[in-house]
C-alpha cells in the first residue's frame, strides 16, 4: 500500500532563505504545481491526499473543488503555513469543510513540527501525519518515535516513511537527490518491512525552482524540480504499479486500521 500526499500551501519557503515573494506569486506557484500533480495522478488512475492550508483554500477555491471532485482526500495543513496558534487546528478544519462540504479528518503540521495531540483530538481530527521519525540537522530528532503508525491521545499517528534500521527518510528531498534505482530499492525494503509507504511532497517541487536570484535555494532543493520531478513521480508510480503496490488515500488506510482495531 502506498499513501501519496501533497502539502498544498502558500509558497513561503523562499522566506527561509532571505527572499521575499508577493502573495499572488506564492499562490500561482503552488497552483501550477498542484495542477501538474493532478494531471499526473489522473493519468495513472491514482488517488492521493492533499493537506491544504485554509489560507490557500480560501484564495483558490476552484483548485480545492477540483481536488475533491477528482476523488482525492482533503486534509488540513493548518490555517497559515508560517503562523500557528492552537485555535487554528479547529478553525482550519471548519473552514475547509465549509468551502468543500466534505468532512476533514486528517492533519499535518507545517514543516512537520511538533503539535499537542490533545489539541488535535479536541479539534476533531482522527489522525495526524506530522512526524518524520528520523534526524534532520537543524530541524528535528525523532529517533525515539515509532517508525510506523501508533496511537497517541486517541489520535492515530501516521509517521512519514523511513527505511528500516538506519531510518533513512523517504521524503521529498530524497526523491530529488537520490538515483531512482536507490529510491526504488529503499522503498521496496521499507514496504516489505512495514506493509505500506507514507510519502509526502509539495506542489512547488513540480515547478522550476532553479532561480537563485528569486528563491535563493541551495542545489539540493532545486535538483530535479519542474518537469524532471514530474517525470520522476511518474516513473515511481509506474514502477510501484508494476510491483503490484496499491495506492490509496490516507483516510481509507486509516479507516481500515480503525475497523481492524474495533474487531479485536
Amino acid at each position: 500500500m502506498i499513501l501519496l500526499s501533497f502539502d498544498i500551501e502558500e509558497f513561503d519557503m523562499p522566506f527561509e532563505y532571505g527572499k521575499s515573494l508577493p502573495f499572488d506569486e506564492q499562490l500561482a506557484i503552488s497552483t501550477a504545481g498542484t495542477l501538474s500533480i493532478l494531471q499526473s495522478l489522473r493519468k495513472a488512475s491514482v488517488k492521493a491526499t492533499f493537506y491544504c492550508t485554509a489560507n490557500y483554500a480560501q484564495h483558490k477555491q476552484d483548485i480545492i473543488k477540483q481536488i475533491v471532485d477528482e476523488g482525492h482526500e482533503l486534509a488540513s495543513h493548518g490555517y497559515y503555513h508560517s503562523d500557528f496558534k492552537p485555535e487554528h487546528l479547529l478553525q482550519s478544519r471548519l473552514k475547509l469543510q465549509e468551502l468543500t462540504g466534505v468532512e476533514v479528518k486528517g492533519y499535518r503540521m507545517a514543516r512537520m513540527m511538533p503539535v499537542d495531540e490533545k489539541e488535535i483530538e479536541r479539534a476533531g481530527y482522527i489522525y495526524n501525519s506530522s512526524i518524520n521519525p528520523t534526524w534532520l540537522p537543524g530541524r528535528y530528532n525523532n529517533f525515539s518515535k515509532p517508525r510506523t503508525w501508533f496511537y497517541n491521545e486517541n489520535v492515530l499517528q501516521l509517521p512519514s516513511s523511513v527505511s528500516p534500521v538506519i531510518r533513512f527518510p523517504l521524503f521529498w528531498l530524497s526523491f530529488h537527490n537520490l538515483p531512482m534505482r536507490l529510491i526504488k530499492l529503499l522503498s521496496s525494503a521499507t514496504h516489505s518491512k512495514d506493509g505500506y509507504l507514507n510519502l509526502y511532497f509539495h506542489p512547488w517541487e513540480f515547478t522550476d525552482l532553479n532561480q537563485p536570484e528569486r528563491f535563493g535555494f541551495p542545489g539540493y532543493v532545486t535538483r530535479n524540480t519542474g518537469d524532471a520531478f514530474i517525470k520522476r513521480l511518474t516513473e515511481f508510480i509506474t514502477w510501484s504499479q508494476a510491483k503490484g503496490y496499491q495506492f490509496t488515500r490516507t483516510i481509507d488506510f486509516v479507516d481500515n486500521i480503525i475497523k481492524a482495531k474495533s474487531r479485536t
